[in-house]
């Protein structure tokens, strides 16, 4: 299938509207001459100052959250529950602290380097539910595309880690707006239909 890396002019625009059309694109990560990568199954929209379940919320610039400042087209990585990576794409033009949370991938790429990642020792690549535990999560992608945050601050226009339109078509009918997952603490935000999800894909992390 034909692919063409996506511009920086594809990042830098509205955050929702950028998590949509993220959807059914290939993230791909190049590690030792092999592609990595999974198709974008599922994604979340952080809207930067106003929104409570984002980092950045109250325009808070911290270290961690520099990066968010970036024009956008940088990967954003940070770590959570002291374990796992999580990789997001920093969107909208400079000092506007947006970005996009990838949170599921169905598996494409180098399928027996990504199981190995994820330590699944009898994995099977064509057991659906096996491909299904290798990148339905956020912290399960990183993990088997080999993301951490030393690929922090990447741009996504260069060749180790970027993300490619494989012209997928995807109807506006078919992606499914919910809310965001595990921000209970955000308040109003945490309603927020910001979470976006391919219909009836078996890729995603859990049901809308």
């Amino acid at each position: 299938m034909k692919s063409t890396k996506l511009k920086k002019s594809f990042y830098q625009r509205d955050t929702t509207l950028v998590a949509r059309e993220l959807l059914g694109k290939r993230l791909v990560h190049v590690v030792n001459g092999e592609r990595l990568s999974g198709i974008i199954t599922e994604t979340e929209a952080y809207l930067g100052v106003i929104d409570r379940g984002a980092h950045t919320f109250g325009n808070k610039r911290t270290k961690r959250t520099e990066t968010m400042y970036l024009p956008g087209g940088h990967s954003y990585v940070y770590l959570i529950y002291g374990m796992y990576d999580c990789l997001n794409v920093v969107t909208q033009k400079k000092d506007i602290p947006e970005a996009v949370l990838i949170r599921a991938l169905q598996p494409d790429e180098g399928l027996k380097t990504m199981a190995k990642a994820r330590k699944q020792k009898s994995f099977d690549p064509k057991n659906k539910k096996h491909l299904w535990s290798l990148t339905t999560g956020p912290g399960k992608l990183a993990q088997a595309l080999k993301i951490n945050r030393h690929h922090n601050e990447l741009l996504f226009t260069d060749e180790e880690l970027f993300i490619e339109d494989i012209k997928m078509k995807i109807n506006s009918s078919d992606i499914i707006a919910s809310p965001r997952v595990g921000i209970d603490y955000a308040q109003e935000a945490k309603h927020w239909e910001l979470r976006f999800t391919i219909r009836d894909n078996f890729f995603i992390s859990r049901k809308p």
